[in-house]
């Protein structure tokens, strides 16, 4: 795939969101110093700005269960943000081979349930490498508050993955990996990846709604309203309390 991802005008959805359809997305270079220094001086929780969430989905067949779930309860994100303030969220998802594609920034929960009900699950590699690519550049260039990553498995050079994540952590950007089933190497890998970024490892069993339900509203409201907001909503639920005892 060659290009960038389809950038949307400043406060539009992009085009290619509205009609369903999402720009591919290669990696991007490294974030230089004073990219990374000029964007942690903008806060990312400004009073009265949106918030900013990267929702990023492992799309290869063994996914398939658990995309379906993520199709029906992204829109529980959504409901929970509106509670606390407002939400943006930009799907990146890859799939089959070196397919990895990004939507524009998207503000209705109708409008992406509409775009990822047009995804199918296709069948190859894991390309997290690409996804923190992403989220990294979007964290210089538009303020993200967080990334949630949803995945079985884990197929690239932990090292490498490691190095882009390290880069996310200095920009304050954490990651919420929710890993799907027990794979070991996926285990290790995430558990580090959400380290090094300030973030949290949660487990849940492959299809487990309510388990992923928890932990999708609990980024949705750190996304939202950060730590403040996280920090309420850990008093009533388990998903909250599990990211909030993790992240540093």
């Amino acid at each position: 795939m060659t290009g960038e991802p389809t950038k949307p005008r400043p406060g539009e959805v992009s085009s290619a969101a509205r009609a369903g359809k999402t720009g591919s997305l290669l990696d991007t270079k490294s974030s230089t110093a004073d990219d990374i220094a000029k964007a942690r001086a903008t806060s990312p929780h400004a009073a009265g700005s949106r918030g900013r969430l990267v929702f990023a989905l492992d799309a290869t067949m063994s996914r398939q269960p658990t995309w379906d779930m993520a199709c029906a309860l992204q829109a529980d994100m959504f409901r929970e943000a509106a509670a606390l303030g407002s939400l943006d969220i930009r799907l990146v998802y890859y799939r089959g081979f070196n397919e990895c594609r990004a939507t524009g920034w998207i503000s209705d929960s109708a409008e992406l349930a509409k775009l990822m009900s047009k995804i199918d699950c296709r069948g190859g590699n894991t390309q997290i490498g690409k996804v923190l690519s992403e989220a990294r550049r979007e964290a210089v260039a538009s303020a993200v508050r967080a990334v949630v990553f949803v995945g079985d498995a884990m197929e690239e050079s932990v090292d490498d993955l490691c190095a882009k994540a390290g880069e996310l952590g200095l920009l304050k950007v954490p990651m919420f990996m929710f890993q799907e089933g027990h794979d070991p190497t996926a285990e290790r890998a995430f558990r580090e990846i959400a380290r090094l970024t300030g973030g949290a490892w949660c487990r849940f069993d492959p299809g487990a709604a309510a388990q992923l339900r928890e932990l999708l509203r609990a980024a949705a409201a750190y996304a939202a309203g950060g730590r403040e907001a996280l920090k309420r909503l850990s008093s009533s639920g388990s998903g909250a309390a599990k990211l909030l005892g993790q992240m540093k």
